[in-house]
């Protein structure tokens, strides 16, 4: 078989396998539709922890779980599956950007470094860099 040949072939079969993929969903979003869809995917994998607030993202692909004690749920959109973590202001550095209502995050997870997030309104991209703020307890327990 001549080179040509043998190329097309293999760029055939290559662009018919990408194709394949995507048109039976392997390139879809996972997307959050509502608050109840993600408290549920967030039960899932931790189901004795009681999310009191849901903050979406404006790409509604992440959400932010108000959980108590100083702790974060998230579930997040990764390809057309949802991870989920529950994160500690120790767990994260966290920063504003030059954006509105977008925050920064870096977790100290190696199998998910975080990322830029976008919220509709600033209230909530606030209200996580507050619950995500370092807290300083050795104050409180020196004076116990």
């Amino acid at each position: 078989m001549s080179l040509p040949v043998l190329v097309a072939i293999v760029v055939l079969g290559i662009a018919l396998s990408v194709a394949a993929v995507h048109f039976t969903g392997g390139s879809k979003l996972a997307t959050l539709d509502s608050r109840d869809q993600t408290l549920r995917l967030f039960a899932e994998d931790f189901p004795d922890e009681a999310a009191t607030t849901v903050r979406l993202t404006a790409d509604a692909r992440t959400a932010f779980l108000d959980i108590g004690r100083g702790r974060v749920g998230i579930v997040h959109g990764i390809g057309d599956c949802f991870l989920t973590r529950i994160v500690t202001a120790a767990d994260v550095a966290v920063s504003e950007p030059d954006e509105t209502n977008t925050i920064l995050m870096r977790l100290t997870d190696f199998t998910w470094k975080g990322g830029r997030f976008r919220f509709a309104n600033a209230a909530d991209a606030r209200a996580l860099l507050n619950a995500l703020e370092p807290r300083d307890t050795s104050s409180a327990r020196a004076a116990a």
